[in-house]
């Protein structure tokens, strides 16, 4: 364990400080909204391996000690071959999902498909991922499968689309695939990035970048600082991005009011 930081099992143990509680209230808020998750559910995690991911997994697993209802874990990483994960980590993340009680699986997938014949970029490399997710999930009789986008990741979609597609769009909280055989849900869509960054700043989740070529000259990541310098004229800029889809339940001005004091 890093002398710096806390120990997760902390918080699995109970140990769980205000902001951390906020964190998964907002992450339940976010199922409860739009009925992400019922009972007897198997839930499969896109298990990246980085904070997001560890972030959405901690509070799915600390979520379910209170709930009334019951549904099941599992996680999938995906170890591109061109890029693996170096094995000591994997232990690391092994260790991190037995202790949060979720069923954890690393598969081993080239990055580029046999499909792959031109230039690769960020939107091949998400499509051959979702692509082995639903193998997975569809091979193991699995209908959901959570992603850890946050509300930050939903701003910075909404951009890309606006300014370079010309299309008023973003990822949706819950997504329904083959005509409902299948739904990709976003548990942390209410949560700011701030806060997973923050839960990895404090303790030892076993975080790991996988290793990316377009890591930072990507949109996504150029985008990032235009948002900050949006919200510094309105820190509500996040917020009503979100309310202006009018999803079926989407952020009240009490939501509003009551993340004031959360944002950067």
């Amino acid at each position: 364990m890093n002398e710096n930081k806390l120990s997760y099992k902390n918080l699995i143990g109970g140990e769980i400080p205000p902001w951390v509680m906020r964190f998964i209230k907002d992450t339940g808020r976010g199922i409860n909204a739009f009925s992400m998750i019922k009972d007897g559910d198997t839930v499969l995690i896109s298990a990246s391996g980085g904070k997001d991911s560890l972030a959405l997994s901690l509070a799915l697993s600390i979520r379910r000690k209170w709930l009334p209802i019951n549904y099941s874990l599992k996680a999938l990483m995906i170890n591109w071959i061109e890029h693996p994960i170096d094995e000591e980590h994997k232990d690391k993340l092994k260790e991190y999902y037995e202790a949060l009680g979720i069923d954890f699986s690393i598969v081993d997938e080239h990055q580029f498909p046999s499909s792959f014949k031109r230039e690769f970029n960020c939107y091949l490399c998400s499509r051959n991922r979702r692509r082995i997710l639903f193998d997975y999930a569809a091979k193991n009789n699995i209908r959901l499968i959570a992603m850890g986008h946050h509300l930050d990741d939903l701003v910075e979609t909404s951009l890309m689309n606006m300014c370079f597609r010309a299309r008023q769009d973003t990822m949706k909280p819950v997504q329904e695939f083959f005509s409902g055989k299948l739904y990709v849900i976003r548990p942390m869509i209410l949560v700011h990035e701030n806060v997973t960054r923050r839960l990895e700043e404090m303790y030892d989740i076993p975080a790991i970048k996988p290793v990316c070529p377009y890591d930072q000259t990507n949109v996504r990541a150029r985008l990032k600082p235009i948002v900050r310098e949006l919200c510094h004229i309105d820190k509500l800029t996040r917020e009503h991005i979100y309310a202006s889809y009018e999803f079926p339940s989407p952020l009240t001005a009490c939501d509003i009011s009551r993340n004031e004091n959360k944002l950067t």
